[in-house]
């Protein structure tokens, strides 16, 4: 009697479950769930590898849940990463998450490293980068910075003051004199924009990104450039203090225009004064 009870539940379970697989799994379904996110607060695309990338809660969440539930889609996965998005959006709105907010962005790039690299070998060339690394990452935690990206031989850092973007790109190039591996000596390009761009995760994105791209590589053989943006968002005694002052850039007759920028930006080069 007993074992026939049990049997019975059972098949039921069983039956339940296949059911409650073939209904997650059903394409009518998964949609409705993806339309109801459509009109929740927040991203509707969180979830997605960009948005999940970062250290945020939400994000390491959105990780652990497709451990356990997968990444194949199902309504049970959109519901879940729905509860994610709204959470995500309400630590937006009190300042935890990914937001609109104005940081400067800065770019920075090793000039000739890569026809020096190939002659150098890969024992020098990983020398080099270690000590770049140890000579330009520590200035921006210090002025409160964080390096969002490392790319080959440069970085992408953001700040959240103008002021302290300023001072970590002056401090770098300071330490980046004393750095020489193999009778190399690097030269770095920098290029600062002040902007709005679109946090996803642990990564920045949207067109003040590429303007900040595009204004390093104004910077020709070492230079350090920066945006009107960041010109205005400076403090009035920022540059003097640092012993600096600006000279507004001038494409050359032979020098390939800037893609994807504003035709009204306008740069200035960082100089000593």
């Amino acid at each position: 009697m007993d074992d026939r009870s049990d049997e019975g539940k059972s098949a039921r379970h069983t039956t339940f479950g296949q059911w409650l697989d073939s209904t997650n799994r059903k394409p009518q379904v998964i949609d409705s769930v993806r339309r109801l996110r459509n009109v929740l607060p927040g991203d509707p695309g969180f979830g997605d590898p960009l948005s999940t990338a970062g250290p945020g809660g939400a994000s390491a969440v959105a990780r652990v849940t497709d451990r356990l539930v997968g990444d194949e889609p199902g309504a049970a996965r959109e519901l879940g990463l729905g509860a994610l998005q709204v959470w995500q959006a309400m630590l937006e709105r009190v300042g935890r998450g990914k937001g609109n907010r104005e940081v400067t962005i800065v770019f920075t790039d090793l000039v000739g490293f890569s026809s020096w690299s190939l002659g150098a070998g890969d024992e020098a060339t990983l020398k080099l980068l270690r000590e770049v690394a140890k000579a330009i990452e520590p200035p921006v935690v210090d002025r409160g910075g964080s390096v969002v990206k490392r790319m080959g031989d440069g970085l992408m850092a953001v700040f959240t003051s103008a002021d302290r973007a300023v001072q970590a790109v002056v401090a770098m190039r300071e330490h980046l004199a004393d750095v020489e591996v193999a009778g190399f000596k690097p030269q770095m390009r920098v290029g600062m924009h002040t902007g709005a761009p679109k946090e996803i995760g642990g990564d920045w994105l949207g067109v003040d990104v590429t303007i900040a791209a595009r204004v390093m590589e104004a910077g020709g053989n070492g230079n350090t450039m920066l945006s009107a943006n960041t010109l205005q968002a400076l403090h009035p005694d920022t540059l003097m203090k640092l012993g600096y002052t600006v000279k507004p850039y001038r494409r050359s007759f032979f020098a390939a225009p800037l893609n994807g920028v504003p035709e009204d930006l306008r740069i200035f080069q960082l100089r000593e004064a």
